[in-house]
């Protein structure tokens, strides 16, 4: 399969949201294990913190899309 990067960034920033959120949602059901960088596990466990020390930061999947559509 061949993706065309081009036409990907000439999209919208919302459509491009759509498309890393369908993402996810596969990734996330896939049973494959993700492999991280130590930085990135390094970045999960301070924003995991960060989450912790003050959970009213955290918005919801439908703030998200009020936000991205304003």
């Amino acid at each position: 399969m061949t993706i065309d990067l081009a036409e990907l960034r000439s999209l919208p920033i919302s459509e491009k949201l759509r498309i890393v959120e369908a993402l996810w949602d596969d990734i996330s059901a896939s049973e494959e294990p993700i492999v991280l960088q130590p930085w990135q596990r390094d970045e999960a466990h301070r924003r995991s913190q960060e989450m912790k020390a003050a959970p009213s930061i955290a918005i919801d999947r439908d703030e998200l899309w009020r936000r991205v559509n304003g």
